[in-house]
């Protein structure tokens, strides 16, 4: 199609939170596709629980009352979940806002 802007990027995964032990909130990401896929894991002993909220920014620093998606994850040991978007936010963050457990660690991947 001439004239016409197609832009498709894919195959580049980030670390949006490694090991994470308490609620808070990541370091922003740059999201260099409006694809993307988000994927946590919440592991611990027994029942763990962790609710994560994805937030974006079209600039980095001015975070909106917008949250792209939530992952609730609940689970015996381990369990998982994710959500894919097509959105044109550019900046992403976690935020885990619920995180239980016996040794419950949360990490969260972004994939573009």
């Amino acid at each position: 199609m001439a004239g016409s802007n197609v832009w498709i990027k894919s195959g580049q995964v980030m670390n949006l939170v490694v090991d994470a032990t308490a609620t808070g909130t990541s370091v922003a990401r740059y999201k260099t596709s409006p694809y993307a896929a988000f994927q946590a894991t919440v592991e611990g002993t027994n029942t763990v629980t962790a609710v994560i909220d994805i937030e974006v920014s079209l600039d980095g620093e001015n975070w909106c009352d917008t949250v792209m998606g939530t992952i609730t994850l609940s689970g015996e040991d381990t369990h998982t979940d994710g959500f894919t978007t097509m959105s044109p936010w550019k900046w992403v963050r976690a935020n885990i806002t619920t995180l239980t457990g016996t040794d419950a660690t949360v990490n969260i991947l972004l994939g573009v």
